[in-house]
């Protein structure tokens, strides 16, 4: 008898399960096709090879997995594959109370996770018929344009080094850094504030976060100014961006994208106009938009935002009253039964939550609405018949962030 004949077989032995088991090299999945469009995809003609794109590629911005069918250099077509970053944190929500599902929403939009931490906040607070005290919606208002600014200069930093450039994501993460730390000072963290709570925010402002802001704000709009130029006059950047990836705003629509992607293609939409909520309607700022609808519009049109956050920024400061931060509520909050619909714009576009409640503390359903789930539809459309480089640019110019997507 053999030594392979004698050896006990491990459950995480591969054979187990398929006769031709797959490696991370291998493109074409070890089972055969589950759908037409699937028997279509793996379906090699003459000359055509099938690559991978992740799933431990930086430009994926997150761990997603990209198979590209290619001829030459030239993208044929393309297959996501997704559930390399699952969690299940929509039903880990349900298994807590609502406080708890503050700090489980954090991680899915990591960037800017004070919009994703507002999820079960903002649902709880409708189902409670909660009225959250003027303070406290102004600093809300004030902590989430400063995490949509945070956030953009970030996209900024990886649209240029997705196309090559490193000094870029540099100057991104200086003006990045210098946001979280004064968020850090008011929240405590750098990452998952976990600050905003049902019935206000945990605490108030303090000297620290005003004094950073403060200075801040004296070279934020010259700050921004100089980035935009480090890029404008860029030969390369201009080139590799513009008439790349361009989305018509009929098929932006059917693909129900949101944010800017959907603002480069001409179409004013923002939740902060179309349905206003919390003190937006008191402040004065525009929706930029433009009309071109390729990957450079869509890089101009995040400046364009980041400026206009700094102007509502502004207004809060002058315009925000004094008093309470937090709502008189019970420690253990339920809710009456019923349904909510909750929608905020963060800086993918729009976020949304779903949620249902059956008297308990704990909520019955939160059905979360990622922005970028949508917005990442486009590549299939964008990327066929460009470069495999331009894939990248494509991808990043969409500003995808794989922890809401595959969540």
């Amino acid at each position: 008898m053999t030594a392979d004949a004698t050896r006990i077989r491990s459950l995480d032995d591969p054979t187990l399960f398929v006769d031709t088991p797959a490696t991370i090299y291998d493109a074409v999945p070890p089972y055969p096709p589950r759908s037409e469009r699937e028997a279509e995809f793996y379906h090699l003609r003459d000359g055509e090879l099938l690559i991978n794109l992740g799933p431990q590629h930086p430009s994926t911005h997150g761990v997603l997995r990209v198979v590209l069918k290619i001829d030459g250099e030239r993208v044929v077509d393309l297959d996501p594959v997704l559930g390399y970053l699952h969690r299940g944190v929509e039903k880990i929500c349900e298994n807590g109370d609502w406080h708890h599902a503050i700090s489980n929403c954090d991680p899915l939009e990591y960037v800017a996770s004070m919009f994703s931490e507002a999820m079960p906040v903002l649902a709880c607070e409708k189902l409670l018929d909660l009225e959250v005290p003027r303070r406290a919606e102004y600093i809300r208002v004030l902590a989430w344009e400063l995490n949509r600014i945070a956030s953009h200069a970030l996209f900024v930093g990886w649209l240029a080094l997705d196309l090559g450039g490193l000094t870029p994501i540099l100057y991104s993460f200086i003006e990045r850094d210098e946001i979280v730390e004064m968020l850090a000072a008011l929240t405590g963290q750098r990452l998952l504030f976990n600050y905003l709570r049902i019935g206000g925010v945990n605490g108030d402002l303090n000297h620290e976060f005003m004094s950073r802001l403060g200075d801040w704000m004296s070279h934020a709009a010259e700050q921004l100014d100089n980035n935009q130029k480090l890029l404008n006059e860029n030969e390369i950047f201009v080139r590799r961006t513009k008439g790349l990836g361009t989305l018509d705003r009929e098929t932006a629509l059917r693909l129900c994208m949101t944010g800017p992607p959907l603002r480069a293609t001409g179409i004013p939409y923002d939740v902060r106009r179309a349905h206003p909520y919390s003190v937006y309607p008191e402040l004065e700022f525009r929706i930029p938009t433009r009309e071109e609808g390729d990957s450079y519009a869509r890089y101009q049109l995040h400046l364009d935002e980041a400026r206009e956050s700094i102007h509502i920024i502004d207004q809060v400061l002058h315009q925000m009253p004094d008093g309470p931060v937090m709502a008189q509520i019970p420690r253990l909050i339920r809710p009456r039964p019923g349904r909510a619909w909750i929608a905020i714009e963060s800086p993918r576009g729009q976020y949304g939550c779903f949620a249902i409640s059956d008297g308990s503390d704990q909520p019955f359903r939160l059905r979360i609405r990622d922005p970028s789930y949508f917005n990442l539809q486009a590549v299939g459309v964008l990327t066929p018949g460009n470069l495999i480089a331009d894939t990248m640019a494509i991808m990043a110019s969409l500003d995808p962030i794989m922890g809401g997507i595959d969540k």
